[in-house]
């Protein structure tokens, strides 16, 4: 009777007990092998719609169950809790999903917390699904600081099991994905974009986005999404992060980034910062692109005294993601950028020279190696180039007049070498401004060569093709012909004349203008370039591409009767000069011959043309060291000495001028002898030019 009335007390307990209790109870099955209860998990969640006022009691109840099932080890209802609460997640949308979510997170906190991998896994999965649900009410002290911690460090999980080490850094990836997809647009919420939580999560990104080598894993029935390496998962990750990012929150993603790369001196190698940089490029939105630029060149301004292979890594990087950057978006500050770079070819030229970063006499001052500083000099002339290929007509025009602003020219302006460099110091840098304004050059295209080349332009750098140094000639003579170049004909003008097809448009009323008012200072400059006596092959051949551009894009009548009195001037030259050397006076005697030969051709005066003709083929009987194919070689083949040069195998200004004359030419200017008018003083202080 006793025993009967227990069981009858316990009995009338058990039904007195809470219905949510009760219906949750329910949902589980003695064996935890045999799943959720699924009929008794609908009535669940059928009571959950029909009472949502007990949501966030179901929840704790649940949570409840799962803290003990958790202690006593007891996973098979582990399982079961967090699937009975994701179902409850995607069914339930009303006012009370608060605190029933404050449950939910309770328990994925705790499953994160516990040692075991399939618990950490099994949290953040629920958790993911949770970060996919659109909430209909906002909530207003809900933190997710600790998953950010808890997923960046499961993306850093150092187990020893190969294979549950890449699935527990895979959940951590998904973690923080889930996390920036819950709070990026909730205002409410704290800031993810805050550096606190980017310098976890981005870190952890990059942390296996550099795991290049992936353990490969048995085949096993696994979704299309579990297959995906972590490398995969992490890139598109980071890229959905930044995709996300504003204007104003470009600088929190980037900056770990930067940092990342510095404390594991991933700058060095190169490729993975490349790497990472055009994974940002490509994710951010457009417009933002000028903002990594002028962080990168920031950074690289605060590495100014690191070593030259670092600060090479970070102007590739600068060279990569320039090319990416639309047209023209650098942002309102170009010149910066270019005032950036150019700073930093000054100190490396310093750092070459000096050979220290600080005083030399200072302890502890780094070793500079000369090879390092080269490469990065290079890198920064590519860089300065791949800039100046995104910028319109306009902006490039100003840079280079910027460039040229910056290059120290004796008697015009200061010398921009250290104290500690001096002469040398000052050349070099020269030669590197040149090089950077040889790359913006590259590929200019104007419709008026009058507003893209003025005078503040053209004059310094035609009185550098008067200096003594035969590279910077050089270089001046390069950058000449590819400002002038506007439809790549420079290679045709030096290859076969006969088989030559050059595009030639008719000059245009801005080309005649820039012609009337350069013409003369550019013919002055190239006759008096001829004369330097350390001048080798590549400064003829570039003389005389200089002449055959000028005729093929800028040529009118006037000019090309200029031209032709041009190339008289300099057979001229190389016939009295006596104190030149053999091989330049041969080579201005062919760089006349070459260009007559072009000009004839191009004029198609069959009288001229014969003229030219006969003179080349006794020279090729004769003198043939006097034309190009046995001067313009490695090997020139040269007399010794050069002897007397008349006859036939001159050209003659007379019959030049009476063959042209017949066509509409001016004959009398044709006879009259080229001059260049020589009032002033040069740059290079021996060879007076009124350009100056």
């Amino acid at each position: 009777m006793f025993l009967f009335c227990v069981l009858g007390v316990c009995g009338c307990c058990g039904a007195l007990r809470p219905r949510y209790k009760r219906l949750v109870d329910n949902i589980f099955p003695e064996d935890p092998e045999d799943g959720l209860v699924k009929a008794n998990m609908e009535k669940l969640t059928f009571y959950a719609l029909s009472a949502p006022e007990k949501l966030d009691r179901i929840g704790a109840y649940l949570s409840e169950r799962l803290s003990r099932d958790v202690a006593r080890h007891r996973y098979g209802y582990v399982c079961i809790a967090m699937e009975a609460l994701d179902q409850l997640l995607m069914a339930c949308h009303c006012q009370s999903i608060n605190l029933f979510v404050e449950s939910f997170l309770t328990m994925v906190r705790k499953l994160l917390e516990a040692d075991k991998p399939n618990l950490q896994i099994l949290g953040t999965n629920s958790f993911v699904k949770f970060a996919n649900i659109e909430e209909d009410t906002p909530s207003y002290h809900r933190s997710y600081d600790f998953f950010v911690s808890r997923f960046s460090e499961m993306c850093h999980s150092s187990y020893e099991d190969p294979d549950i080490r890449t699935k527990i850094r895979m959940a951590g990836i998904r973690g923080l994905q889930g996390v920036v997809r819950k709070t990026v647009n909730d205002e409410l919420q704290a800031n993810i974009w805050d550096p606190q939580h980017m310098d976890k999560i981005v870190p952890s990104l990059l942390f296996n986005l550099q795991q290049e080598e992936i353990t490969e894993r048995s085949p096993s029935p696994e979704t299309e999404k579990e297959k995906e390496s972590p490398i995969e998962l992490t890139e598109r990750c980071f890229r959905e992060l930044l995709g996300r990012a504003a204007y104003g929150n470009i600088k929190n993603a980037v900056k770990p980034v930067l940092m990342h790369l510095d404390n594991h001196s991933l700058w060095e190698g190169k490729t993975f910062a490349v790497r990472c940089f055009k994974i940002i490029m490509y994710s951010i939105q457009s417009q933002h692109s000028h903002l990594v630029i002028q962080q990168l060149l920031g950074h690289l301004d605060a590495n100014s005294k690191n070593s030259a292979t670092v600060r090479a890594g970070i102007v590739e990087v600068i060279s990569e993601a320039a090319v990416i950057e639309a047209s023209g978006s650098i942002g309102p500050t170009v010149l910066e950028v270019f005032n950036t770079l150019l700073k930093q070819l000054r100190l490396s030229v310093d750092y070459e020279l000096t050979g220290c970063y600080e005083s030399c006499t200072s302890a502890g001052s780094k070793v500079i190696k000369v090879h390092e500083e080269r490469q990065l000099q290079e890198a920064v002339i590519k860089t300065i180039g791949s800039f100046a290929s995104t910028l319109p007509t306009y902006q490039r025009s100003e840079v280079m007049l910027f460039i040229m602003g910056k290059i120290p020219v004796p008697g015009m302006y200061p010398a921009l070498g250290s104290a500690n460099t001096g002469f040398e110091g000052s050349r070099m840098i020269q030669i590197m401004l040149l090089k950077s304004l040889l790359q913006v050059t590259a590929g200019f295209q104007t419709t008026n060569m009058l507003t893209a080349l003025p005078s503040s332009f053209l004059d310094p750098l035609l009185s550098f093709t008067l200096m003594e140094d035969a590279e910077i000639r050089l270089l001046v003579l390069d950058i000449l012909i590819s400002l002038i170049d506007r439809h790549d004909n420079q290679l045709k003008v030096l290859t076969d004349i006969s088989v030559l097809k050059l595009k030639m448009d008719k000059c245009s009323r801005q080309d005649n203008l820039f012609m009337k008012k350069h013409s003369q200072r550019l013919y002055r400059h190239v006759f008096l370039a001829s004369k330097e006596e350390n001048s080798s092959q590549g400064h003829f051949q570039s003389l005389y591409a200089l002449l055959g551009l000028i005729c093929v894009e800028l040529a009118n009548e006037e000019v090309v009767v200029d031209l032709i009195r041009l190339a008289l001037a300099l057979q001229d030259l190389a016939l009295t000069e006596e104190s030149l050397p053999v091989y330049n006076r041969c080579a201005i005697h062919a760089l006349s011959a070459a260009y007559l030969n072009l000009i004839s051709q191009l004029t198609t005066v069959p009288t001229f043309c014969q003229h030219v003709h006969e003179v080349i083929e006794a020279r090729q009987k004769e003198l043939p060291f006097l034309l190009p194919e046995d001067v313009f070689v490695e090997t020139p083949k040269i007399p010794e000495k050069l002897e007397k040069v008349e006859g036939e195998v001159l050209f003659s200004q007379a019959k030049i001028a009476e063959t042209l004359g017949g066509s509409g030419y001016n004959s009398e200017r044709l006879a009259t002898p080229y001059i260049p008018q020589l009032t002033g003083v040069s740059c290079s202080g021996k060879i007076p030019d009124s350009s100056i």
